[in-house]
């Protein structure tokens, strides 16, 4: 049966309609409000200046808990005092869920800062001399780290049968130049950095320490479980809201936004892959 003008301008109409309530209904309006751990890191700024605007769009209330402690801010995710938060590799994660009876679930990779050697006394790879000082992390992921970052430049050799993500020093099997490795808290290298001929140090006490990433001697070859992760609990990894923003983090916005802003100091993922 052919439609009159009219029946057809109203079924439009409601398509139009339709069309509309599916667009407004983008998020979940059971869950509008996103609560997040906030820190005082790199990641927390690039969520609240490149992610939290797209997500607004959508529909929702972004709300920050500041914690700068990650341990903290897991115990807070583990017992649903926030949605989310975007500050730990899956290594850092793991190791939270074994230790502490949890159930957090990481979704997406996002952008981050590499780790990388850093000059102190000496400010060229090229002036290494025998017994030279290199100041590393004590903390187990960011000492492996370390470690692999110091063979890729080829100062040292790490025993080939051992898992580089967990190797320490008693896994450097060869030593050319007899360097002599002090092993420390992260925070606390840049400012001892000159006692040191080179440094290593993780990409948020770049951040956070604001060391120039630009002064970098050499960047590792991020593994990765090393990658930062968007993380919820187990329970809410499928929900509307946490895909909504893993979508926003694999957005074509937030690839304009780091590509505009991005100086050097980020490794963003491939998301096309």
């Amino acid at each position: 049966m052919l439609m009159t003008g009219k029946r057809l301008s109203l079924l439009a109409a409601a398509l139009t309609l339709a069309f509309s309530a599916t667009s407004a209904q983008a998020f979940d309006k059971d869950h509008s409000t996103l609560t997040f751990s906030k820190s005082q890191g790199p990641y927390s700024e690039l969520f609240i200046n490149g992610v939290q605007p797209i997500l607004e769009k959508e529909g929702y209330t972004v709300k920050a808990v500041d914690l700068s402690d990650l341990l903290q801010a897991d115990l807070a995710l583990n017992d649903g005092e926030v949605d989310f938060n975007v500050e730990q590799h899956i290594a850092y994660m793991n190791n939270f869920n074994q230790s502490q009876d949890g159930h957090l679930a990481a979704l997406t990779p996002i952008p981050t800062v590499l780790a990388g050697i850093y000059p102190g006394a000496k400010n060229s790879l090229d002036a290494v001399e025998d017994g030279d000082s290199v100041a590393v992390p004590n903390d187990a992921s960011n000492t492996s780290r370390a470690y692999a970052i110091l063979q890729k430049i080829g100062w040292i050799k790490l025993d080939p049968s051992k898992d580089i993500s967990t190797v320490t020093q008693a896994d450097i099997i060869e030593n050319p130049h007899n360097l002599k490795f002090t092993e420390m808290k992260s925070l606390t290298i840049p400012s001892v950095a000159t006692d040191f001929d080179y440094i290593v140090i993780t990409g948020s006490v770049v951040y956070n320490s604001h060391v120039d990433p630009k002064t970098s001697l050499g960047n590792e070859t991020i593994l990765p479980h090393l990658l930062l992760q968007l993380v919820t609990q187990e329970k809410d990894k499928d929900s509307v809201w946490a895909q909504d923003i893993v979508k926003a983090y694999q957005s074509d916005e937030f690839k304009a936004y780091m590509d505009k802003n991005n100086d050097g100091m980020w490794f963003v993922p491939d998301y096309k892959k």
